[in-house]
């Protein structure tokens, strides 16, 4: 049927159903005889063994989701995941989506397809709307694909950043709609910038007749983020959505989802990629679904939910020991940033130092964010780079709820930060400590002399 099944398999039955994918594949027949340059030939057994036998990849030449005559089972293969995946993305919350496919690629050069895509459909543009997110795959699919950026910096309310839609509204108009190849905006991020407003910018899309395409890299494990899109679509313009398998669906990095809404557009950009692709972000995938099934994958992402209140609960009990705060990023529904002003008034390598603790005590995933560093991509240079914003008001520190996460690790997150927090209060005390005998020795010798 093409859909999730709802209780999970087990690994024997999965291994059997691959199995039986993979002698569907000419590389695997008896007495089949190959003559080509390309035939499944591999000459480690545990390669062919890490691969199920599935050696042929997906696609042919001209169309990665094209049926290869001699892979009949790697090709059912890449037909049954994008069903799959489909049937989740549908479950997570964008019903109405109607065509997606898995492409070996993470989420960044997936982003240049699109932008590669739509360059035959609007060969006189040459600019891209980007609301500003500090974070450089993004940014550089723009840039691999051969377009000019147009940042857009966001606007601060409150603690959040968000978009500013007037700003969109005026380049725009400023650069003649018909040289925009597309707004390029982004669901997932790290606080304290938050979702784009999809809604308004799909609804701007849709009256200058621009592309829109949404960078959804770990959106889909967030209700929040999926009926933004959804809401997009409803109301205004979308092309297309791309979101990483590795973030997503607790599989190794190297895969992405392209999804949308116009199945021939989708289509298009699947047949832009050029050649065969590898089937292991595919096969990784549909392994994982089958595994879960749908009340699995349910599961972990009610799991998540609950576990982001949790850490945001008690994060903040952290933050006032510590006489900071947990910034308030309602609309935020994954990232969560609590203030270093302590750190920040000494200077910024006592900020970047407590990244460096952090990460020396296995704590990985939070992102320490100094005030005002400066950061050059492709020749563009950010002006406090990493918070998404030229002159954030504050230093901060980064944690995520994402799938999988578990409260064991919330809570040894939050001991060894508070941890860390101690120590650098310490090392604080005792610089001004010391710099306080310093300049008592200084008057006493300035009044002796």
């Amino acid at each position: 049927k093409g859909k999730c099944p709802e209780d999970g398999w087990d690994e024997s039955t999965i291994e059997l159903f691959l199995q039986e994918l993979a002698i569907m594949d000419s590389n695997n027949f008896l007495g089949n005889c190959g003559v080509g340059e390309r035939e499944g030939r591999v000459a480690s057994g545990l390669v062919a063994r890490r691969h199920y036998r599935l050696i042929h990849g997906i696609g042919r030449s001209g169309d990665i989701s094209a049926v290869q005559p001699k892979a009949a089972g790697s090709s059912l293969l890449n037909k049954l995941t994008n069903s799959l995946v489909l049937d989740i993305i549908k479950l997570a919350g964008v019903r109405t989506v109607t065509n997606c496919f898995v492409v070996p690629m993470a989420t960044g050069m997936s982003l240049t397809l699109c932008f590669l895509t739509l360059r035959h459909k609007r060969p006189k543009a040459k600019y891209i709307i980007w609301p500003r997110i500090d974070q450089k795959s993004c940014f550089k699919s723009m840039i691999t694909a051969g377009f000019e950026p147009v940042v857009i910096e966001n606007v601060l309310e409150g603690d959040e950043l968000r978009t500013d839609i007037e700003a969109v509204e005026a380049k725009i108009k400023a650069l003649g709609a018909e040289n925009i190849l597309c707004v390029h905006s982004t669901t997932s991020c790290f606080a304290p910038r938050v979702p784009d407003r999809l809604e308004e910018l799909a609804v701007i899309c849709a009256k200058y007749d621009i592309p829109h395409i949404v960078n959804n890299a770990y959106g889909v494990q967030s209700s929040k983020c999926m009926h933004l899109i959804q809401q997009g679509a409803r109301v205004g313009r979308i092309d297309a959505f791309v979101q990483s398998l590795d973030k997503n669906f607790l599989v190794p990095v190297g895969g992405a989802i392209i999804a949308g809404f116009n199945e021939s557009f989708i289509q298009e950009i699947s047949k832009m990629y050029p050649g065969r692709a590898s089937a292991s972000p595919s096969l990784d995938v549909l392994i994982t679904l089958l595994s879960l099934g749908t009340s699995g994958y349910k599961q972990l992402l009610k799991e998540r939910k609950e576990m982001f209140s949790y850490l945001s609960s008690e994060l903040k009990k952290l933050a006032d020991i510590h006489n900071e705060r947990l910034l308030d990023t309602p609309h935020n529904p994954i990232s969560l940033a609590m203030s270093l002003k302590n750190l920040d008034e000494n200077n910024d390598v006592a900020v970047t130092q407590l990244g460096s603790m952090l990460f020396t005590r296995q704590v990985s995933g939070a992102r320490v964010v100094p005030c005002g560093s400066v950061q050059t991509v492709n020749n563009y240079t950010f002006k406090g780079f990493m918070s998404h914003t030229n002159n954030y008001p504050c230093a901060y520190l980064n944690a995520a709820s994402a799938i999988g996460i578990k409260k064991q690790d919330v809570d040894t997150f939050l001991k060894r930060l508070d941890k860390c927090l101690k120590t650098s209060r310490k090392e604080r005390n005792k610089e001004k400590n010391v710099d306080e005998i310093s300049n008592s020795n200084t008057s006493s010798e300035q009044r002796e002399g």
